[in-house]
Order: structure tokens, then C-alpha cells, then sequence
């Protein structure tokens, strides 16, 4: 009878450990009853403990205990979740999408569209046209006589197409492709790449047909060592 009566004394406590806000479980919350039995939660917030009737728990996370919970008075000791007073530092959504040259420009263009679009003001800039006829747009001449910030945008702009018009060329003209084409690499192929590379023109005007082909060609003068 005494072994019956301590078999159905003993229960088994479980559930989910959340943050104040009930949307993130929180991992390695101690979990500890007064019999001295203890646990932690894993990853997903979950824990189980086995206790006694007369057993109360509770919770303890960095530093900063909880309340007890009496075990007799839980409505569902197997579904016993909780929600902590705690901060958590929840970094914003961040998508993470392979390399592609095509998004990389669209994308540049868009964080830069004030740069790309940007004009040096002349005379078609200031000219208006107005109800009481053609005019001058007085914000358009200000912003001409702003010599240092319109130079300054000028280059920066002049930077981001020399920039864009690089990468274009290194899209085309890229390792993989050549090493394919010739059999060259390691070195051989970083010399190669740097004594051969085409211009932005060249590879803007040319075809993949014609573009390999210069590849190759320039491949075998640079195997038999004719000066390029």
C-alpha cells in the first residue's frame, strides 16, 4: 500500500518557457523543485521535471528566480508553459541570397539611385515654365554655384559607374569561365587574367561566341609567350 500511495504521489511536470512577449522560447532556463531535483530547457524552450504532490518548482534564468509554483495547485502539470519578464535581443529579418551580378547592379542602382540620376545644372535644369511664361527655377541656380558639392557628387558618381562597369567585366571575364577555356591555374591563370583582361566596351559589345573565342586565342599567345 505504502509503495502504491508513493507511485501515484509522484508526477511528472512539463512544458514551454517563453519571453515576456510569449513569441521566443528561451533555452537553458533552470528548472528546479524543492525536493532538489532540477533540469534546464533545451533549445525550443521545453523542459520536464519529475516531482512529488507536496513538491513546489520554479524557474530561474540569468540570475533572477522565479516565484514557487505549488504542484497541487496546477491546473495541467503537463502543460505547464511560462512566460518571463526577461529582454531578448531579437536582430531584424535579414535575407540572404546567393551572388548574382544582375541583382548586385539593380541593387546598387536602387541605394545610389540619387547618385546615378544625379545632373550638373546648366541652363536646361534652370529653365521653368511657369503661368506667367519661361523662367528660371531659383532653387536650380543655387544649387549651380555649389561648386565643391556638385563636384564632389560628379565624382563620386564617375566612382560608382567605374565601379559598376568593373564588375561587369569581372561577371564576364571570370575565373571559372577562364580556366575552363584555357586549362590554365593558380598562378598562370592570376597573370593571364591580369595581362588579358578586355575592356568594359569589349565585353558590353561582344557575343559569348566571340568572347571565348578571344579567350582562347589570347590563351595560346600567352602559352607560347607572344608579347599581347
Amino acid at each position: 500500500m505504502i509503495a502504491v500511495q508513493s507511485l501515484y504521489a509522484q508526477y511528472k511536470v512539463q512544458g514551454t518557457i517563453y519571453d515576456s512577449s510569449r513569441t521566443y522560447p528561451l533555452e537553458a532556463v533552470s528548472v528546479m523543485s524543492t525536493s532538489g531535483k532540477g533540469t534546464i530547457t533545451n533549445a525550443t524552450g521545453f523542459y520536464q521535471i519529475d516531482v512529488s504532490e507536496k513538491d513546489s518548482i520554479w524557474f530561474s534564468y540569468l540570475g533572477k528566480p522565479t516565484i514557487k509554483y505549488p504542484v497541487a495547485k496546477m491546473l495541467d502539470p503537463h502543460q505547464f508553459d511560462l512566460a518571463l519578464r526577461v529582454p531578448v535581443n531579437v536582430l531584424k529579418e535579414v535575407t540572404v541570397r546567393p551572388r548574382n551580378y544582375r541583382l548586385d547592379s539593380l541593387q546598387n542602382r536602387q541605394d545610389y539611385a540619387k547618385v546615378f540620376n544625379y545632373q550638373k545644372p546648366n541652363l536646361g535644369t534652370m529653365t521653368s515654365i511657369g503661368a506667367g511664361g519661361v523662367g528660371f527655377d531659383i532653387d536650380e541656380i543655387i544649387r549651380a554655384f555649389q561648386f565643391r558639392k556638385n563636384k564632389s557628387m560628379m565624382r563620386f558618381q564617375q566612382r560608382l559607374i567605374q565601379q559598376e562597369q568593373d564588375k561587369y567585366v569581372d561577371h564576364r571575364f571570370n575565373k571559372a569561365l577562364v580556366r575552363r577555356l584555357t586549362g590554365l591555374d593558380g598562378e598562370k591563370l592570376d597573370q593571364f587574367m591580369t595581362a588579358y583582361r578586355p575592356s568594359y566596351e569589349f565585353a558590353v559589345l561582344t557575343n559569348d561566341y566571340d568572347f571565348q573565342s578571344y579567350i582562347k586565342e589570347s590563351s595560346k599567345k600567352f602559352k607560347s609567350g607572344t608579347p599581347f
